[in-house]
C-alpha cells in the first residue's frame, strides 16, 4: 500500500521544509536556519492542531502544486498566499488562507503567488514523516542539510505524512489575519557601535533604507546612506546572531537572517530585537525600512507582549462559519435578550428578541 503523502506536481520557485530552527550547533559552524517568519508557522500549525514547532512548508514568491495521495488531509496556510483547489469534476476553487481545509484523495492544491511579503507557510495536520537532521527538519540549502537532501521541493517529490487521514473535527479559522504592526525595526545598538562615528549612528537611526536585489535567507543587503567607520570596517571574527547588522567597508548595512554564517569579521552597528525578526524575514527586494534603538528592558517587554498577542490569536481560533444558511453556533453565542415584558399583569415574563 502506498504511504500517505503529498506529491509535488509543480515545484514552484523556492519552497523548503522548515521548523523553528536547528539549535545547539552554531559552534560547529551550523546556522540555525528555520522559518523566516516563525509567527506565521506557529499559527498555521495551531490551525491544524499541531505543536507550534512542527515543520511545515515555507513558500517563497511562488508556491508548488501538491496532489493529495491519502484518503483525507487537513492543511492550513498563513500569509498573503493565493491557494486554489482542483478537484476532479469541479471547477477550480479558490481557498482562503488563515483557516484550515480538509482535502480528499486526488485533490490538487496549487499554492500561488506570495503577495505583500517574502514568505508564507503551509502546515499539515500531524506534520511530515521525515527524519530530522541534528534534531531539526529545517532546510539549510547552502550546505545541503535537512530533509530532501537539504534542497527545495522539486517536481516528483513525495512528502510522507504522519497521519493518513484528517482529524475528526471541524475546520477552523483565524477571525482575522495576524497584525505584525508597522514602523521601524527596533534594534539594540552594538556590539561594535564604538567602531562607527556619531554621525553614522545618527544617520543609521534616522535614514530610510531599501532592500537591495541581493536578498535571500542568508541576509538582506540594504541601500541607503553610507555609514562611516572609525578606522577600518574589519574586526577579528566573532559570533553572529540572526538580526545582526554588519557594515562592510562600503558603508552599506547587511541585515543577517536565518541562514547567516556563524562568525564574521565586519563591525556590527546593531542587532534587530527578536520580536521584530519575523517582520525582517518578510521583507522583499525594493521594500523600505528604518531602525529605532531600544534598551534591553524595552526589547524584553516587547517580546513578552508579542507572545501574549500570539497566544490571543490562537485562543481566538474558531470553527469555520458557514457561507450560507444560519450559523447556529454563532447565534447561540450572541446575547439576543434585550429586555422583558409582563403581558398579563403579573404573568410570565416573555423575553424580547
Amino acid at each position: 500500500m502506498m504511504a500517505a503523502c503529498l506529491t509535488v506536481v509543480r515545484q514552484g520557485l523556492f519552497a523548503t521544509i522548515q521548523d523553528l530552527g536547528r539549535f545547539g550547533y552554531q559552534e560547529l559552524g551550523m546556522p540555525v536556519a528555520g522559518a523566516l517568519d516563525p509567527v506565521a508557522l506557529r499559527l498555521a500549525n495551531a490551525l491544524v492542531g499541531n505543536p507550534q514547532g512542527t515543520a511545515g512548508l515555507e513558500i517563497a514568491l511562488l508556491g508548488p502544486a501538491l496532489r493529495v495521495d491519502t484518503p483525507t488531509v487537513r492543511i492550513a496556510a498563513v500569509g498573503p498566499l493565493a491557494l486554489t483547489l482542483e478537484r476532479e469534476g469541479d471547477a477550480p476553487q479558490p481557498l482562503a488562507p488563515h483557516r484550515s481545509h480538509t482535502l480528499r484523495q486526488g485533490d490538487v492544491l496549487r499554492l500561488g503567488a506570495v503577495d505583500g511579503a517574502s514568505v508564507a507557510y503551509l502546515a499539515v495536520a500531524g506534520g511530515f514523516a521525515l527524519a530530522p537532521v541534528m534534531g531539526s527538519l529545517s532546510t539549510y540549502v547552502r550546505a545541503g542539510i535537512g530533509p530532501l537532501g537539504g534542497r527545495p521541493l522539486a517536481e516528483g517529490d513525495r512528502l510522507p505524512l504522519v497521519c493518513d487521514s484528517a482529524p475528526d473535527a471541524s475546520d477552523v479559522e483565524l477571525p482575522q489575519p495576524p497584525d505584525y504592526g508597522a514602523g521601524p525595526l527596533r534594534v539594540m545598538l552594538g556590539p561594535q557601535e564604538d567602531r562607527f562615528t556619531e554621525a553614522a549612528i545618527d544617520s543609521f537611526l534616522s535614514a530610510t533604507y531599501r532592500v537591495g536585489k541581493q536578498a535571500d535567507r542568508m541576509g538582506l543587503r540594504l541601500e541607503g546612506p553610507a555609514l562611516a567607520h572609525r578606522g577600518s570596517a574589519d574586526i577579528p571574527s566573532d559570533g553572529l546572531v540572526t538580526g545582526s547588522i554588519q557594515v562592510p567597508g562600503n558603508g552599506q548595512p547587511i541585515l543577517l537572517l536565518n541562514d547567516h554564517q556563524t562568525a564574521g569579521g565586519y563591525a556590527k552597528i546593531a542587532t534587530v530585537i527578536s520580536a521584530d525578526l519575523p517582520r525582517a524575514g518578510r521583507l522583499r527586494p525594493g521594500d523600505s525600512l528604518s531602525f529605532q534603538a531600544v534598551t534591553v528592558e524595552e526589547a524584553e517587554a516587547i517580546r513578552r507582549r508579542q507572545e501574549q498577542a500570539i497566544a490571543g490569536w490562537i485562543r481566538a481560533i474558531r470553527p469555520v462559519r458557514p457561507t450560507g444558511g444560519v450559523d447556529l453556533e454563532a447565534l447561540y453565542a450572541e446575547n439576543l435578550i434585550s429586555g422583558t415584558v409582563d403581558i398579563v399583569n403579573g404573568g410570565s415574563d416573555i423575553p424580547l428578541l
